[in-house]
């Protein structure tokens, strides 16, 4: 019998801490749902004590995901320890998830603490996490650079204190696999009490290694691995969810270990946290990459044809490739357009809101001779920004452009019950319209990226469009999706917008540092 390898998604925790990345409750709520439908065994939905929203947008995920656990971050300090299980009172299978840094670096510069004082914070977090949940977990940040010889004596006394998840974090992707596992070897044989928890490593990807490295530590006796869809997070992001999952599978001749992920929910996962996180995924990405099981070499090709395996070590279908095709038309009716946006795990909070998303999907449905599940995200997602929270919309716009001639744009949007109009030239099309858009608003943004995907193939495919935007140290993105892709520019320009002025709805824990972790 293998060994069950525990995957602990941290997309909607240490993802979100990318720049323009914070989700919305409505958003953790689908990607939580999606999670659970991919069987992934532990969600940590975010930092209880970071935010009032945050606190609520764990809570709504607690109530409505009940077969995987749901997990809140918590600083080793009381406030954080309570605010953590009162945000995850409602789940089914809850956990809290404490830590405290232990590198020297960290003790003296950040904490201002001695070894004996984060010893016993640590302690304290813990047993006071016990009177909330049983499945209590302990993380000694920056571990990478701590001394060992404290790490054991810190892991021994949290186990003791009632830990019985005891993770590992490389905070700042500074290790190299054999370091790595060899860290985990010396852990597991050096704490006494080291048989009465689960080991976990979590990776960070500066140096490109984090996937290898968690891997590594699997190799070493660790049994949960934390890791993010798409490889989401801060700087140069986490362990890819997607690529340990897929390394244990095929090659199980190597890993004593086996995960209960659904793979073929792997791709619908990934799709969906790009399209509401602004961050694409590049076409060479490994397993969920437009390019993943594509060949160009005609030698390539040829060997495929002959023989799958001549080239391929994983079947597309195997990780939801070739089964996101829906067949629905200009003549399909509500109930089945309901129908299948509840099998993507969309849920929308209204009649009027679905009536409005139907006639959407017709509209597509006139431009497009197929509809695919991603053009149903991004037409969901275009809509993300609640009525009440959406003060900027596109009502009609005109673009031009013609060689020798500079182009320009025409654009209208309403403000609340009011209708601006403003023309404008620009570089392109794209600029043309953003700067009309700006003489309306005069918003005192900055552009930080813009960025162009195409959703699916064919030139009748919609484009998406990620504009990120940055304002007195906050930064938001917006997408926007349409055939036309000046069109969806502008949409993306607007829902940037509308979120630069939510200050209630959506958090940014990249922000303060000193709640960044693990």
């Amino acid at each position: 019998m293998q060994d069950q390898l525990i995957i602990f998604d941290t997309t909607m925790r240490d993802g979100e801490q990318s720049p323009g990345a914070s989700m919305t409750r409505d958003e953790k709520i689908r990607i939580g749902k999606q999670l659970e439908r991919l069987r992934v065994d532990v969600i940590e939905a975010g930092f209880a004590a970071a935010s009032p929203g945050d606190f609520e947008a764990i809570r709504a995920v607690a109530e409505v995901v009940r077969e995987s656990t749901v997990c809140s971050l918590a600083r080793a300090n009381d406030n954080d320890v309570r605010r953590a299980g009162e945000a995850v009172a409602p789940a089914a299978r809850k956990r809290i998830h404490t830590f405290i840094a232990t590198s020297p670096i960290h003790m003296k510069l950040k904490l201002r603490m001695s070894e004996d004082e984060v010893l016993e914070a640590a302690v304290r977090a813990v047993r006071l996490a016990r009177q909330f949940t049983d499945d209590v977990e302990f993380s000694a940040e920056d571990a990478v650079r701590s001394d060992v010889d404290f790490l054991c004596r810190v892991f021994e006394a949290t186990i003791a204190a009632g830990a019985r998840t005891i993770n590992v974090p490389d905070t700042v992707g500074y290790s190299v696999p054999e370091r790595w596992g060899g860290l985990f070897a010396q852990l597991l044989s050096r704490v006494p009490n080291a048989d009465q928890a689960v080991w976990s490593t979590h990776c960070h990807n500066d140096l490109g290694m984090a996937v290898a490295n968690s891997l590594a530590a699997v190799m070493n006796g660790a049994r949960q691995v934390e890791c993010t869809v798409n490889g989401l997070g801060e700087r140069a992001g986490n362990a890819s969810l997607e690529e340990i999952v897929m390394a244990v599978r095929t090659r199980s001749d190597l890993f004593p270990c086996r995960t209960g992920v659904d793979a073929t929910q792997i791709v619908p996962t990934s799709k969906l946290v790009s399209t509401i996180t602004g961050y694409p995924v590049q076409p060479n990405k490994a397993v969920v990459g437009a390019n993943a099981f594509a060949h160009e070499s005609g030698i390539h090709q040829d060997g495929v044809l002959k023989h799958r395996e001549t080239y391929e070590i994983m079947r597309a279908e195997d990780v939801g490739w070739g089964a996101n095709r829906l067949t629905l038309g200009k003549l399909s009716g509500r109930n089945a357009f309901r129908s299948r946006l509840s099998e993507l795990g969309i849920t929308l909070a209204s009649e009027e809101a679905l009536n409005a998303a139907f006639a959407k999907f017709k509209e597509l449905a006139d431009k497009k001779r197929e509809i695919f599940d991603e053009d149903l995200q991004a037409l969901v997602s275009d809509e993300s920004v609640t009525p009440e929270h959406e003060r900027f919309k596109l009502v009609s716009m005109v673009a031009h452009s013609e060689t020798g001639e500079q182009p320009f744009a025409s654009v209208v949007i309403a403000d609340g019950g009011n209708e601006m109009r403003s023309e404008a030239r620009g570089a392109g099309p794209v600029d043309a319209a953003f700067q009309a858009i700006e003489q309306m608003v005069s918003s005192g943004t900055e552009l930080l990226l813009y960025s162009v995907n195409n959703i699916t193939t064919g030139t009748d495919s919609q484009g998406e469009v990620t504009v990120r935007l940055a304002k007195e140290g906050r930064v938001v993105n917006g997408m926007g999706a349409d055939t036309d892709i000046v069109v969806a520019s502008a949409k993306a320009y607007l829902s940037a917008l509308n979120k630069m002025g939510i200050s209630t709805a959506r958090m940014n824990p990249q922000y303060g540092t000193e709640q960044a972790a693990p």
